[in-house]
């Protein structure tokens, strides 16, 4: 597999660190309110890469933090009378409903900033006594200037990077490109014990030492939106390597910007939705096939037809899946010879689904493949004389693909209700067989009403969704 590494600029093969084992941290949100639709993209993609390489026979270990202490969420928390964990905890309850809804698997961990104070701490200490920080009235400045490869990520020399950075109101640091690694705290606020006094950690340095604690001092793949390469990103890299002397992250991954009606999203211009309002209208499922349509670092836009087209794909998908249940259902107990050819076809479309992910995460190009399949199955399925053995086949590499991008998994939820339906289905079908032709009737009538269609074939009744 080969993907495009920030760092770099180019795409290079990808290459764990140790054989058959990746290590990822992927940054999460800062839990102060609802999920927007922007965030859903990393959310989405990035799960979708560890899948991948699951897929592949890869080990796994995804890290993905939770900023659970930040300006915002004390400003919230002042707003609404209560303490900033009360805001956190409600959003982060907030942020699994939607994560859930979309198919995200949890990570294998997910910490919180306030869970890791001392190994924040330990951080900041060791990058003072090397130099690297200095205090000054309870806060604790990073020094770029100091780090020879600052800039490294963002591909721009300091003097240009230092060009927009100003001293805010209140910032008592040295030099304007200069960070904050710990904040005194304000009257009011709240705070932890440290060796400069009472206060919290900046938000570059907890993802820093969130990695070193839970994945170790080189990560294989760190992975974000476009709009943290500077400076959160280049400032993570700068304060891990100068403390640990070791590389920080070997690939760098960051997905492309999110433009509603090909206008940027923006809360002036009234064109802001949350993951929220977006799936009350259309569902989850839809917004996580609008986000993996597009290879992930070209933007996307997002539009009340794109939506709507996703919709229309997974009715695609779902209809296959259905029709290779009802081929099963039909199919015949021997194989035969020519049962190789449509296996050879399926191989063909799998090989080339792979193909596409393996040049750098194309899942608009394994989307195509795998619609390429459904119109073969669909084709198949229309086949009365295959074995069990090939509908069998061609429903675990659907499946499996399916399940790499991770679409149709509302089938599941859907068991009990088509159990229902198809006890309907045979009670009407006993009907036609006893010459019953009003039970018969009433039977799809009450179909139809639920959104049932049935189709009568040779090979028996088949029923799928209006």
């Amino acid at each position: 597999m080969k993907i495009f590494n920030t760092l770099t600029r180019q795409k290079e093969d990808l290459v764990p660190l140790k054989d058959g084992e990746f290590k990822i941290y992927a940054c999460g949100p800062t839990v102060y309110n609802f999920i927007h639709i922007g965030n859903a993209r990393p959310l989405c993609v990035f799960d979708v890469l560890r899948r991948y390489l699951e897929y592949k026979g890869n080990t796994v270990t995804f890290v993905q933090n939770f900023t659970d202490i930040d300006d915002k969420i004390i400003r919230r928390a002042n707003e609404e009378g209560v303490t900033y964990k009360d805001i956190s905890e409600k959003y982060i309850e907030e942020f699994w409903k939607d994560a859930d809804g979309m198919n995200v698997r949890r990570a294998t961990v997910h910490p919180k900033a306030t869970e890791n104070i001392g190994e924040i701490i330990n951080i900041v200490s060791t990058l003072v006594e090397k130099g690297y920080a200095y205090a000054v009235d309870g806060d604790v400045y990073f020094q770029p200037k100091k780090f020879a490869e600052y800039g490294k990520l963002s591909h721009q020399p300091l003097e240009e990077l230092e060009a927009g950075a100003r001293i805010n109101i209140g910032e008592k640091k040295q030099e304007p490109m200069d960070f904050a690694l710990w904040k005194a705290a304000k009257p009011g606020e709240p705070y932890w014990e440290s060796p400069w006094g009472h206060g919290r950690p900046g938000w570059h340095i907890e993802c820093s030492a969130m990695v070193r604690r839970y994945l170790g001092e080189t990560i294989d793949i760190h992975c974000g939106g476009q709009d943290l390469i500077f400076p959160h990103h280049e400032n993570e890299i700068a304060q891990s390597e100068c403390c640990n002397g070791a590389p920080f992250a070997r690939y760098w991954m960051h997905n492309g910007f999110i433009t509603v009606d090909k206008v940027k999203m923006s809360k002036s211009l009234g064109n802001f939705f949350t993951v929220r309002d977006v799936a009350e209208k259309f569902g989850y499922e839809p917004i996580r096939l609008l986000m993996i349509s597009c290879q992930y670092r070209s933007p996307i836009n997002y539009s009340y037809d794109a939506i709507e087209q996703c919709k229309a794909s997974l009715e695609r998908l779902y209809t296959c899946r259905d029709n290779l249940d009802f081929a099963l259902k039909n199919a015949k107990d021997a194989a035969d010879d020519s049962d190789n050819d449509v296996i050879a076809l399926i191989d063909k479309r799998r090989a080339a689904f792979d193909a596409e992910m393996d040049d750098d995460l194309n899942t608009a190009g394994a989307l195509g493949a795998l619609f390429e399949l459904t119109r073969d199955l669909n084709t198949l399925v229309n086949d009365s004389v295959r074995s069990k053995a090939l509908v069998q086949y061609a429903i675990d590499v659907f499946d499996t693909l399916t399940g790499v991008l991770g679409l149709l998994y509302n089938r599941s939820k859907a068991d009990d209700l088509d159990a229902e339906i198809e006890a309907l289905v045979a009670a009407r079908t006993e009907a036609r067989k006893n010459r019953n032709w009003a039970e018969a009737d009433r039977i799809r009538d009450e179909l139809k009403a639920r959104g049932i269609l049935l189709e009568d074939t040779p090979q028996g009744v088949k029923w799928r969704r209006a």
